[in-house]
């Protein structure tokens, strides 16, 4: 639905008290009501975004996570179900003259809370399509009984920051952590995928804050720290590796043993080999997260030059510059 900041959709600012941001939703409510605009789509539209955005904004638990994560970020946490549920309808309309009767017969066209509604010029309001009859009840407040209490809120999420070694990045596999919770450390074991990257999250459905009277409790997010290797260095899933030669190495070809993520191996330096000119090893790389396989490691060639030449040093080198090289 809304893809704008909450709070610009509101006209507030982020430190917007609770009493600002409900004038601000109660002002734009009535500029944009579907009585008011009949037949104009585009305030159809904005109506529908600042009910979203005044039922995650009211919401104290929901504001926090908002203002957390950012509208991206709680997107993905938050599903359309998540961001109305306990949005109270009643609540936000009696302040501006109608009763929950009168919302769902002068808005929708219907009968009132549960009943069959067709949607006349409203059709995709709160994205359904015409000839559906949804549960507005249930959209808004968890059910269409009107006796029901406040739908219990999902417990809440968790975001924890994860350390890995290169190798555990790597390689993958499972490791137990320690993640905060209801005051206590708790030890969850988490599986990581082979070749994950620094900046990347794990989700554990269900390991957050408990919810309450029976809610489903919130997820447990990790943020994934990858240390550095001491020699290799990361390029997406291709790595690389300097190794030094000497100069004859250079110009005669040699052979050499290289580190890589299964242990030494043996390659050969053809001859005439430049300085920072790089081998490549095929699938010696990390695993790929997007498409399977490997990447590459290369292998960086760097010419090592003596800083002091001994006396049969220094006339070899005149020989070579007599020769040209």
């Amino acid at each position: 639905m809304a893809k704008r900041d909450y709070y610009e959709l509101l006209g507030v600012k982020k430190t917007a008290t609770e009493d600002e941001i409900k004038k601000a939703y109660r002002k734009l409510a009535m500029k944009y009501h579907p009585d008011r605009n009949p037949g104009n789509k585009q305030a159809e539209e904005r109506f529908k975004e600042i009910n979203e955005a005044y039922a995650v904004l009211s919401d104290q638990g929901k504001r926090q996570q908002y203002d957390q994560f950012g509208p991206s970020g709680f997107k993905q946490r938050y599903s359309q179900e998540d961001i109305f549920r306990g949005f109270d309808i009643s609540d936000l309309f009696k302040d501006l003259g109608f009763s929950t009767n009168d919302v769902f017969s002068r808005i929708f066209g219907g009968a009132g809370r549960g009943a069959k509604v067709h949607y006349g010029n409203y059709e995709d309001l709160f994205g359904q399509k015409r000839g559906q009859a949804p549960d507005l009840g249930d959209m808004f407040s968890g059910g269409g009984r009107q006796d029901r209490g406040p739908i219990p809120q999902k417990g809440q999420d968790i975001q924890y920051e994860l350390n890995l070694t290169f190798q555990e990045a790597a390689l993958g596999g499972e490791k137990k952590v320690k993640s905060p919770k209801g005051g206590k450390l708790e030890e969850v074991t988490v599986k990581i995928p082979a070749g994950i990257e620094s900046g990347k999250k794990l989700r554990l459905a269900g390991k957050g804050m408990e919810g309450g009277r029976g809610a489903p409790p919130g997820d447990l997010y990790l943020k994934v720290n990858v240390a550095e290797h001491p020699f290799f260095k990361r390029e997406g899933s291709d790595i690389t590796v300097e190794k030094e030669i000497k100069i004859s190495d250079a110009l005669l070809g040699t052979a050499i043993e290289v580190p890589t993520l299964d242990g030494s191996k043996h390659i050969k330096v053809p001859p005439g080999t430049q300085s920072h000119s790089r081998i490549r090893l095929k699938g010696f790389g990390l695993p790929n997260l997007q498409g399977g396989g490997k990447g590459d490691e290369y292998v960086r060639i760097l010419i090592k030059s003596p800083k002091n030449l001994t006396e049969k040093q220094k006339k070899l080198a005149e020989e070579l510059k007599k020769e040209g090289l």
